[in-house]
């Protein structure tokens, strides 16, 4: 097999890898200003998507465009959170150059999209293709894809601890290549239980103190996780923006969350905010955690809510997601304001931040990794990729770190 990595060598987005010219993983976008998307667009006979976050999904409705009509094959979770994604993208950006697609091309996707379980082998552009259980979102998937002589397991983003939302990858299938994600490869995440414990203790004593909890949150995933904490603790709450829509949705899929019934408990634990007759300010003085996008405050319902409440140090803001440079998210962190729909506020309510990731950190990854020490290993999917590449050999793995652009034979 030739594999080129078209984007996420050496990067977190845009994560791109296609196999002999033929058969295409994920096709994602770099969230950046103005927005980075793959280094070229090829034609691939088939389409394998790992899950349905922006930067793997975000540019897949670009590939069927003028005559190409290549299948795309992914989890049913995975295809509800691309469209949801592109129809949010033409939403925000349709007709500029920050969206390199339209809605014609969103409506083809549903005509050629193909759905999978895991573990239920298909064929794609001539290759057996299998889908793992990645532990990171519902839906996620490791890729295995067999040529017959060659298995290539590309890992997607992948977790190996359990969330109350999904529970962790256990997946180890044979492959005769990896090709990992390394998102936290220089990072050790504080034990799950503890930091649930320090999240549900600091919001308890602000409602308890008479503040309000703004909680912003990504859309998929996060949202259903805080849920799912502020239901299992009895924390009133909020939930506001794409979360809702994302939510809804992953009630229908219950054999792709770890307890569907918890997930149902906490649906009809949260109240749902319509945004109707001035509700978003009404409910800024209640005593309750506001779960909303965005995730990094760079839009959504957030934009109503932090200056509802940014004034009063009773209230709290707790970010429960990593913040990209450059984000209002990581400015408020950093100096105590941040740019909200175009002024810069300074923020007098508490600012906490929580490590809710849904990446293996380096133990994490070590651990998923052992089980192919006799096994090449292509390292993508973060910033620090050859320097986890260079700790792999240390170890005595074959590990290398491919450029964006490259093109490697397996």
């Amino acid at each position: 097999m030739d594999v080129q990595f078209l984007g996420g060598a050496g990067e977190i987005g845009r994560s791109a890898v296609l196999i002999d010219e033929s058969l295409l993983l994920d096709f994602g976008m770099l969230t950046d200003s103005p927005p980075q998307f793959p280094v070229r667009t090829p034609s691939p006979d088939a389409v394998v998507v790992s899950h349905g976050h922006l930067d793997h999904v975000g540019t897949i409705p670009a590939l069927v465009s003028g005559d190409a009509r290549p299948p795309i094959h992914w989890t049913p979770p995975t295809y509800e959170l691309a469209m949801t994604l592109a129809r949010d993208t033409l939403k925000l950006h349709g007709g500029t150059v920050n969206c390199p697609f339209t809605e014609t091309n969103v409506r083809r996707v549903t005509q050629v999209s193909e759905t999978h379980g895991y573990r239920e082998s298909f064929e794609a552009a001539g290759y057996e293709v299998t889908f793992y259980n990645a532990g990171h979102i519902p839906g996620s998937a490791h890729v295995l894809v067999d040529d017959g002589d060659t298995r290539l397991l590309y890992t997607g983003d992948f977790h190996t601890d359990d969330q109350r939302l999904v529970s962790g990858t256990t997946a180890r299938p044979d492959a005769d290549t990896v090709i990992c994600e390394s998102t936290y490869s220089d990072v050790a995440h504080d034990p799950r239980e503890t930091v649930e414990g320090r999240f549900v203790e600091s919001v308890e004593t602000t409602l308890w103190e008479g503040g309000t909890v703004v909680v912003p949150a990504f859309a998929i995933g996060r949202t259903q996780e805080m849920l799912l904490i502020c239901e299992a603790h009895d924390i009133p709450c909020y939930v506001d923006g794409m979360g809702k829509q994302v939510t809804e949705m992953l009630g229908q899929y219950p054999e792709f969350v770890r307890d569907a019934d918890a997930l149902q408990r906490a649906k009809s634990h949260a109240r749902f905010v319509t945004g109707k007759d001035g509700q978003r300010k009404r409910i800024t003085d209640q005593k309750a955690a506001i779960v909303t996008t965005s995730g990094m405050l760079s839009g959504g319902p957030a934009m109503t809510y932090i200056p509802a409440v940014r004034g009063n140090p009773m209230n709290k803001i707790t970010m429960t997601g990593y913040q990209v440079e450059g984000t209002p998210g990581r400015d408020l962190l950093e100096t105590g304001s941040a740019e909200i729909d175009g002024r810069i506020m300074p923020v007098s309510a508490r600012v906490e931040q929580y490590d809710f990731s849904a990446h293996a950190d380096r133990e994490g990854l070590l651990a998923y990794l052992d089980a192919y020490r006799d096994t090449p290993v292509l390292v993508n999917h973060g910033d620090r990729c050859e320097a986890f590449a260079a700790a792999l050999r240390e170890d005595g793995y074959d590990a290398t770190a491919p450029e964006l652009g490259a093109t490697i034979a397996v």
